[in-house]
């Protein structure tokens, strides 16, 4: 007999797929991204408005969001074919770094010139590098944009992941000295050192190991449950050692797809498994945005909020203009960056333990980022994709 507590998990389950389903519609109808649609429908019965949803319940949730974004990653390792390297050389890499560069270096001296001190501003701007690629990918997808724009964004958010924990450690131990906080050399640059690549060598190890067991199930329904089982062990891997889940799984996917010839066949099987597990994901991080925190996000918040998109912008295009790639490459890739999500959640949460003074404002800061980014983010990539050729929509 089931509990009335599992019930009402598999009730809210229901309810979150069913108004995510008929938001996600209304969403089409006025030509928005269906992420959009799911976006708000987690808002809309979320704790911070009609409450069907409640905060614990949300928070309980946290493996649909796991299982999602490792999904998310290894699909985002199909992209990294060293044919696909060999064909465009540096760009991404290029454009990965200098977009990270640029949007902390933005938004630091823009919080520093508005008088904010030299250590919060330092703290605050390191979070402003993070990108979350779930939103791009499912607009991508979506809309089965194809193009060079597209290619190259999923390649960058891709790397991301890394620059971001990279210029976000060299931050902190900037502002942890400045601070005095004595914290070691060890923990604020050999740890993201260790943390991303311990990810993509023993992600790409069982990557490795995936493929023998490919050789001999054939069967969609074996292959499938292979996909799952993996793409858990990846997740339980990466959570024990302490490493990166993205590029855990991200290297898994990038060894499958050099080294398989069916890797085409195993990404059709993973957009089979996915899409329920993608809505429920959004619905949850819609329920999970708050509008509460909208009035306290003050003079910085709006600084973050704004300068970050500008500074995104600015490496994006630098980064293109360097490596010479494609025009709309370089006027149409800084936009689609917007979206931020769980990893700046994160990263705010540990930058909170160099200024515990600040560590309220930062997370108010970073999460009202998050409502309007992921609010925003999917739909102004789809402009883009579209203004770029890549969307053919009418």
């Amino acid at each position: 007999m089931l509990s009335s507590l599992s019930l009402n998990t598999f009730l809210n389950l229901g309810i979150m797929i069913f108004v995510g389903m008929a938001v996600g519609r209304l969403m089409k109808l006025i030509k928005l991204p269906n992420v959009t649609g799911y976006l708000i429908a987690g808002l809309l019965i979320g704790p911070g408005v009609l409450g069907l949803l409640s905060e614990e319940f949300v928070e309980g949730i946290g493996i649909i969001s796991d299982c999602a974004l490792g999904f998310i990653a290894f699909s985002i390792g199909n992209e990294f074919k060293i044919s696909y390297f060999k064909r465009v050389g540096s760009t991404p890499i290029v454009i990965a770094c200098l977009e990270s560069f640029f949007a902390v270096l933005v938004v630091v001296l823009a919080l520093m010139a508005t008088g904010h001190s030299t250590t919060f501003s330092l703290v605050l701007g390191s979070i402003a590098a993070a990108t979350a690629p779930a939103a791009t990918i499912m607009v991508i997808k979506q809309y089965k944009a194809k193009g060079p724009v597209s290619e190259t964004l999923l390649s960058v958010v891709a790397i991301d992941d890394a620059t971001a924990l990279i210029m976000y450690s060299l931050s902190i131990a900037l502002a942890s000295a400045l601070a005095g906080t004595g914290a070691s050399a060890k923990e604020l640059i050999l740890a993201p050192v260790i943390e991303i690549g311990g990810a993509l060598v023993v992600g790409a190890i069982l990557g490795f190991i995936f493929l023998i067991p490919l050789k001999y199930f054939k069967k969609d329904s074996n292959r499938m449950a292979l996909i799952v089982g993996f793409i858990f062990a990846g997740l339980g891997l990466s959570e024990l050692c302490g490493f990166s889940s993205l590029l855990f799984c991200m290297a898994m996917g990038a060894v499958i797809a050099n080294m398989s010839n069916d890797v085409g066949h195993i990404m059709k099987l993973c957009d089979k498994i996915t899409p329920p597990i993608f809505m429920l994901f959004f619905v949850a991080s819609g329920a999970d945005l708050k509008l509460s925190v909208l009035p306290a996000v003050g003079v910085a918040g709006v600084i973050y909020i704004v300068f970050r998109v500008f500074g995104k912008m600015l490496g994006a295009t630098l980064g293109a203009v360097i490596s010479k790639a494609d025009k709309n490459i370089k006027k149409y890739l800084g936009p689609a960056l917007i979206p931020q999500a769980g990893v700046a959640i994160g990263l705010s949460l540990a930058a909170a333990n160099v200024l515990p003074e600040y560590a309220k404002e930062i997370r108010t800061i970073i999460l009202c980022g998050t409502l309007v980014y992921e609010l925003v983010g999917p739909a102004v990539a789809k402009i883009c994709l579209k203004k770029a050729g890549e969307i053919k929509e009418s």
